[in-house]
This record gives structure tokens, C-alpha cells and sequence, in this order.
């Protein structure tokens, strides 16, 4: 029975061999005779026309003409074998033929090429106008519309579909570790200091570092990271304090092992063999694809395209010096800052910095452009630097001109050149691969800012603690770091570009992104969104492409993302804003901006027991990464809340609830209130729609302060929050009114502060009890959430300042 299950086994596998071949067979044999008809339409078209001729075959049969010779002969020889290509439907461009499958050769958007691809384009017949058929092959042609065959090994290639609504993060969507460019040395222009024993002699170890791009150093002021033990680092030698004082990070050995295989991201290799508490982030250098997609390598110390950058603790302090002269700066690129100037006619300054996004070719471009003037002679330049958002990658060109109308002429045709648009132009309009200007602060505010800074604190008539809280709240600092936690460009948008305009285009961009990928848009739609998003909110993404907006929970985080630079933007208006008095201090000033009464609450004071015991009991179970300390109570009384919020006094159902938020978020807060989300924010950005969102339990906001353990202290606050009818769900439900009757949401959660134990202060609930099973189980939320949707339902009473003990330590 075996030997009979074998035999047929092996015909059966013959059979299927058999038919393979017939079939690769037939695939040759189509493939011979297609060759032999393009070829034998090549050759008769050679004979009898000319490329002018074969040009006006293309637009007769609205092809597009390409350029030079051979790209038209093949054109219209495709076009008479299969038949005239259709507009792609995505974006109406030309299809092209190249060995794998058609692919659209259109733009979907100003700012987004289209990827449309397929091996079966929709055609029509071809057509001989009436003045070819004089010419006999011409006139005995019969258009025979087919589709090409391609190779086998030309896999079968359609438009990509786009990704689903639910589809997971992955290395595509939010880009948390991109894929490295081909023979890459991760330690390129790093100096590596060795100090204790390791497992490897330093010879071993210099040949790995070597081998990396890296080279070895023996100073530490020189050093970009530090390779030692966890006992060196304790043992804290002369050498180690020298490490400690240069700021620089201690790594251990593992992590050139690591570096070398591992796919993780660099910076989270880094922080993944850190051991020290100390250190600042790790900037990469490395060979990239330039702008015009030829490989450049980077500069070495002496070339001028490397990026001078000052040296300090964390990436946010890292922007070119420039010296502003005249309300511009001159590149320190060029040489000229301090011989030069940019120049300036009938109130424009001759200078550009321009950005090009397109997430199909993983390009993030940079071109800056400048006109100088000599300070003392009539001597002009036009200088001119390119390369990669966030590395140091790319080079430059110094060219003195003859005379100043010559040089404003390069500049003009550059400018054109670049961006398709005339530097005189009022309007700009955006064309398919070229740049777009980009909006550049060049730190004429920061001085400003700079001087209110400096003094503040020595002629203050503000309580102690207040003074800190209003230090807190408006350092530029904390500002910068949190956008570069976003991600955010800071050279190409500094705090002071930050604009509401800009914010708001970008929310509108979410909302249509959200809309493409619950409506499975297409993959165009999405990257032409995905390049207009990061145009307008330049990121610094490093080395890697920027991540496509192709997923809710990606778009959902930049949402959030752009909460917080709404806030940021309040606050550093503010403190740029207004005229300096000299007779009062900075932090004065700076609370008298605020317009909001505050007051220190005595700690010993009843109000004050009863916060402490609200925060001490309701701490969440499952939140236990830290506790919390009240460091200090500030009662608060924003000017002109409480008259807003007398309609809803008499609303029954008003609890003191809680509201977490980031540090920088708190100027804007206390300036203009809680705010809702503006109608461009796309409403699936928010669990339970656009709203004011609170809780019961402290430690459900308080995650929203976005500590850590480097950075401990946050401040939350405490508001009186009418809510009248509650419309009580289980699971998120984008609210955008709500039922007659209901003044407000509650999220149901599974654990809720002990009813029994609700106190009041001041006449409104507190619900301070321990947290105790609801006996709710059938929904997604472990926690209670409230939400009103009309800012005069909330009256703010309280802001905590609170320092987080982390449990876990640093080493």
C-alpha cells in the first residue's frame, strides 16, 4: 500500500512539474512575440519618422512626451503595441513603463508624488491621425489593445492598499526605530573613552570602536561616550569626576556588542546600557542620501557643512550661533558673520531657509540661502548650505560676486530655481519637488527673554514659593524640552515661530488624516497628508524616514502633541509680550501676565488637610511607579471665572475634581483657563469627544504631568466642576452633543473613590475615599473620568505643586 501511495505521490509531482513547465513555456514563448512586435514597430517607425513626427503621435494620443529620443521611440512603440495609456485615476498623470510595471509618473498634491503602480493599465486604442496615413505602415497599423506580459520574476505589482484604521504601530507608522542606510558606522565622529577594567584589553576594544567609525580618546572633555562598569561609576575616581563634569554618558561594554547587531534605535541603545544618571543625549553623524540623491559623505571637522553646535546637557540646547545684525543673522557657516551682513533692499531681507519633505524617498531637506553684504566695502556673496534635518550631513558653497546687481541676480535665480516661485512674488505657491520657505527665528526675541530672566527673583514682593511656581511655569528651558521630546525641529521652528495659525493648520491636516485612514484612503492621500503635516511642524527625525500619519494611534499622538504647543506658544507669547518696567521684578511681571489671583494655603490648615488626604487616598493600585508628596497648596482665582461659572453655581451634582498637565502647559492654563480642543482637532483625537476632561483619582492625572525621574516635579490642579445629569458609558464615544437632559459624561470606571467618605469644602463634593472595586466589570476604563463640554461648567480652586518619588532608580 506504501509503494502504491509513493508511486502516485510521484506522478502527482510529476504532473505538477510538468504543468510548471508548459506554463514557463508559454510565459517564454508570450514573451518572445512581444519582444518581436515592440522591435519590429521600433524598426518600421525609424524608417518612416521622424522624432517630431513620433512626438505629435504621443500628443494625438494624449501621451505625455518625454525626453530624448529613445524614452519617445519606446513610448509610442508601447502605445501602438498595447495601446494608448489612461490617466492614472488617482491623480490624471502619465503612466510609464518600466521592467516590473507602470508606474504614474503625476503628483497627487503640490507636495506629494503618486505612487500609483499596476501591470494592467487601463488603455484605449491607439489613433493614426489622418495626415499619417499617407505613410503605407501607418496606414495598414491595427491597433490591437492587450495587456504587457511581464518576467515571472516581476512580481505582480498593483497600488499598495492602504493600511487599515486599526493597523499596529509598526516600524512604517510611528517610526520608533527606522531602518539604517547600507553599510552605516554607528560611532562616525564619536570619541570613545575607556576607563576601569573590562572584560576585552583596550586594544580589543579600540579595534571594535575603529571597526564602528568610531575613534578612542583618553580625555574627557573630548569624549562622546564613556565605556566602564557599574563599580567604576560607584568607585567615582578623579577620572570619573571628570567624566561626571564633562556631562558625558556612561555606557557599559555591552553596548558595543549591541550597537554593532542589535536593530534597536541608537539613543534607545544608549539609555539601555546607561550607567550613569548623568550624560547628555548622543547626536549621531552619518553618511545619508543628499538632496539630489547621491550619497554624501559627512565633513570632516574642517568642512564647512559640519553644524556648529554649543556644547550641552541635552539635545535642546543644541542651535546654531548666530549673530543677528540688523534683524538677520548671518550663517556662521559662510565665515562672514563677523565681516558681513544679510543684505537688505526696500525693507526685504535677502535670505531663505527652505524645506522639503517626501516620505517616499526618506528625503528631509534643508536649503538655506543668503545675500551678504561686506560691512565696510562694496563687496558681495552669495552663500548657500544644504542637507539633512537633524544631522550634520550635507555641505555648502561661498561665491563672491562681481558687483551687487549680480549677486542679487544669483540670488534671485537661485530662489527660483529652488522653489519655482519669484523671490518678489506676494503669493507662494507650492510646485511638485521643489522647496517650500519655512518661517526662521532668528533669536532677536530670546535676549529679551533673556534679561526678564536674569534679574528675577532680587525685587520681588511675591511669597517664596509663588516666585518658584511662576519660574516653573514660564522657563524656556522645560519649553524647549518638551518639544524636543515631540520630536520637533528646533532650529527650523524655535519657540518664537511657534504660531496658533500654524497649529491650527495642522490640526486640519490631522482631521483629514484621520478621516483617510477610517475611510481607507489611499496610500497617496495619506503621504501627500503625511508631507504637508511635517512641512508645516518641521521634525527632527534624524537618520530615519519620517513616520506616515497611517494609523489612528500615531495620529492620535500627534494630536496631543499639538495640545501641548498650543499651551507652549500662550506661555512664551506671554513672556515675550508686554513692555519691561524697570522699577518691577521680571517674576512680577511675568505673574501680573497671568491674570490670576494666587495665594500659598497654609499646610496646617483644614482645606489644606483635606487635599493632602485626597491625594493620599485616592492613589491608584495599578499606578505605582511613584508616590506622591504635596510640596506646596496655592489657591487660585482666574480673573473673571467665577462670573462665568455663576450660571452653573446652582447646578446640583459640583465636585472638586483633578486635572494633570505638563509643566509648560500652566501659563497658557492660568492665562485663558481649560480650554477645549479647537473645531480643526479631529474629534477621535479624545475618548469621549472634544471636552474638559477630570478625575477622582490623583494619580490618573497626575500621569498627565509627564515627569520623571530626572525631572520630579509636576503641578496639577484642583477644580469645582459642575456636573449636573451625568451620561454614564462604559466605552469611548466621540461626543459632539450631548443628550437633552445631561450636563455632562462619566467613564465608568472599575475602581472609584469610596462613596461613603465624600466630604465637601467649601460646599462642593470631595471625593477623597480609598479606591474601591465599583463592581463594574463590563468596561474599558480601570477609572473614573468626567467630561463637560461648555468651559463655564469648570471654576478652578487649587494647584498642587507635587514631587514624584520614583521607585525605581536611575542606576
Amino acid at each position: 500500500k506504501r509503494k502504491g501511495e509513493e508511486v502516485d505521490g510521484n506522478v502527482t509531482a510529476k504532473k505538477k512539474q510538468k504543468k510548471e513547465k508548459e506554463k514557463e513555456s508559454k510565459q517564454e514563448k508570450q514573451l518572445k512575440e512581444q519582444t518581436e512586435l515592440i522591435w519590429g514597430i521600433k524598426d518600421e517607425l525609424r524608417k518612416v519618422c521622424s522624432t517630431n513626427d513620433l512626438k505629435e503621435l504621443l500628443i494625438a494620443n494624449k501621451q505625455e512626451v518625454p525626453s530624448g529620443e529613445n524614452a519617445i521611440l519606446d513610448r509610442v512603440a508601447d502605445g501602438m503595441a498595447f495601446g494608448a495609456l489612461l490617466p492614472c485615476e488617482e491623480c490624471k498623470g502619465q503612466f510609464v513603463f518600466k521592467s516590473d510595471a507602470y508606474y504614474c509618473s503625476g503628483d497627487i498634491t503640490a507636495w506629494t508624488k503618486c505612487v500609483a503602480k499596476t501591470q494592467t493599465p487601463k488603455r484605449k486604442d491607439w489613433v493614426i491621425p489622418k495626415e499619417f496615413r499617407e505613410i503605407p505602415y501607418l496606414k495598414k497599423f491595427k491597433c490591437k489593445k492587450q495587456d504587457r506580459v511581464f518576467p515571472p520574476d516581476a512580481a505582480t505589482v498593483n497600488s499598495v492598499p492602504p493600511p487599515s484604521a486599526s493597523a499596529p504601530l509598526t516600524e512604517t507608522a510611528s517610526a520608533p526605530r527606522g531602518k539604517w542606510l547600507a553599510g552605516y558606522k554607528p560611532l562616525t565622529n564619536m570619541k570613545i573613552l575607556v576607563l576601569g577594567k573590562l572584560s576585552k584589553n583596550k586594544e580589543e576594544v579600540k579595534s571594535i570602536v575603529e571597526e564602528l567609525g568610531g575613534k578612542m580618546t583618553t580625555t574627557a572633555n573630548k569624549a562622546t561616550l564613556c565605556i566602564s562598569t557599574q563599580k567604576d561609576v560607584e568607585k567615582m575616581s578623579k577620572k570619573m569626576e571628570e567624566v561626571k563634569e564633562a556631562k558625558v554618558r556612561v555606557v557599559s561594554e555591552a553596548f558595543l556588542q549591541d550597537v554593532k547587531s542589535s536593530s534597536k534605535d541608537f539613543q534607545e541603545l544608549v539609555s539601555l546600557h546607561a550607567l550613569s544618571p548623568w550624560g547628555a543625549e548622543v547626536k549621531m553623524e552619518h553618511e545619508e542620501m543628499a538632496v539630489d540623491g547621491k550619497c554624501s559623505k559627512p565633513p570632516s571637522t574642517k568642512s564647512a557643512g559640519k553644524v556648529k553646535e554649543e556644547q550641552g546637557p541635552s539635545k535642546s540646547e543644541k542651535k546654531m550661533k548666530l549673530t543677528v545684525k540688523g534683524g538677520a543673522a548671518v550663517d556662521p557657516d559662510s565665515g562672514l558673520e563677523d565681516s558681513a551682513h544679510v543684505f537688505e533692499k526696500g525693507g526685504k531681507i535677502f535670505s531663505a531657509t527652505l524645506g522639503l519633505v517626501d516620505i517616499v524617498k526618506g528625503t528631509n531637506s534643508y536649503y538655506k540661502l543668503q545675500l551678504l553684504e561686506d560691512d565696510r566695502e562694496n563687496r558681495y556673496w552669495v552663500f548657500r548650505s544644504w542637507g539633512r534635518v537633524g544631522t550634520v550631513i550635507g555641505s555648502n558653497k561661498l561665491e563672491q560676486m562681481p558687483s551687487k546687481e549680480d549677486a542679487i541676480e544669483h540670488f534671485l535665480n537661485l530662489y527660483e530655481e529652488k522653489t519655482g516661485n519669484s523671490w518678489h512674488s506676494k503669493n507662494f505657491t507650492k510646485y511638485p519637488k521643489k522647496f517650500y520657505p519655512l518661517e526662521i527665528d532668528y533669536g532677536q526675541d530670546e535676549e529679551a527673554v533673556r534679561k526678564l530672566t536674569v534679574s528675577a527673583g532680587t525685587k520681588s514682593k511675591l511669597a517664596k514659593p509663588i516666585q518658584d511656581l511662576i519660574k516653573m511655569i514660564f522657563d524656556v528651558e522645560s519649553m524647549k524640552k518638551a518639544m524636543v521630546e515631540f520630536e520637533i525641529d528646533l532650529q527650523k521652528m524655535p519657540l518664537g515661530k511657534l504660531s496658533k495659525r500654524q497649529i491650527q493648520s495642522a490640526y486640519s491636516i490631522l482631521n483629514e488624516a484621520q478621516q483617510a485612514v477610517s475611510d481607507s484612503g489611499s496610500e497617496s492621500q495619506i503621504l501627500d497628508l503625511s508631507n504637508r503635516f511635517y512641512t508645516l511642524i518641521p521634525h527632527d527625525f534624524g537618520m530615519k524616514k519620517p513616520p506616515l500619519l497611517n494609523n489612528l494611534e500615531y495620529i492620535q499622538a500627534k494630536v496631543q502633541m499639538l495640545d501641548n504647543l498650543l499651551d507652549i506658544e500662550v506661555a512664551y507669547s506671554l513672556l515675550r509680550g508686554g513692555n519691561e518696567d524697570g522699577d518691577k521684578d521680571p517674576i512680577d511681571i511675568n505673574y501680573e501676565k497671568l491674570r490670576t489671583d494666587i495665594k500659598v494655603v497654609d499646610k496646617d490648615s483644614e482645606e489644606a488637610k483635606i487635599i493632602k488626604q485626597y491625594v493620599k487616598n485616592t492613589h491608584a493600585a495599578t499606578h505605582n511607579a511613584y508616590d506622591l508628596k504635596v510640596v506646596d497648596i496655592f489657591r487660585i482665582e482666574r480673573e473673571g471665572e467665577s462670573q462665568r461659572y455663576k450660571p452653573f453655581k446652582q447646578l446640583h451634582n459640583r465636585q472638586l475634581l483633578w486635572h494633570g498637565s505638563r509643566t509648560t502647559n500652566f501659563a497658557g492654563i492660568l492665562s485663558q483657563g481649560l480650554r477645549i480642543a479647537p473645531p480643526e482637532a479631529p474629534v477621535t483625537g479624545y475618548m469621549f469627544g472634544k471636552g474638559i476632561y477630570f478625575a477622582d483619582m490623583v494619580s490618573k492625572s497626575a500621569n498627565y504631568c509627564h515627569t520623571s525621574q530626572a525631572d520630579p516635579i509636576g503641578l496639577i490642579l484642583l477644580g469645582e466642576v459642575a456636573l449636573g445629569n451625568m451620561y454614564e458609558l462604559k466605552n469611548a464615544s466621540h461626543i459632539t452633543k450631548l443628550p437633552k437632559g445631561k450636563h455632562s459624561v462619566k467613564g465608568l470606571g472599575k475602581t472609584a473613590p469610596d462613596p461613603t467618605a465624600t466630604t465637601t469644602l467649601g460646599g462642593v463634593e470631595v471625593p477623597l475615599g480609598n479606591g474601591i472595586s465599583t463592581g463594574i466589570n463590563d468596561t474599558c476604563l480601570l477609572y473614573n473620568e468626567y467630561i463637560v463640554y461648555d468651559v463655564a461648567q469648570v471654576n478652578l480652586k487649587y494647584l498642587l505643586k507635587l514631587k514624584f518619588n520614583y521607585k525605581t532608580s536611575l542606576w
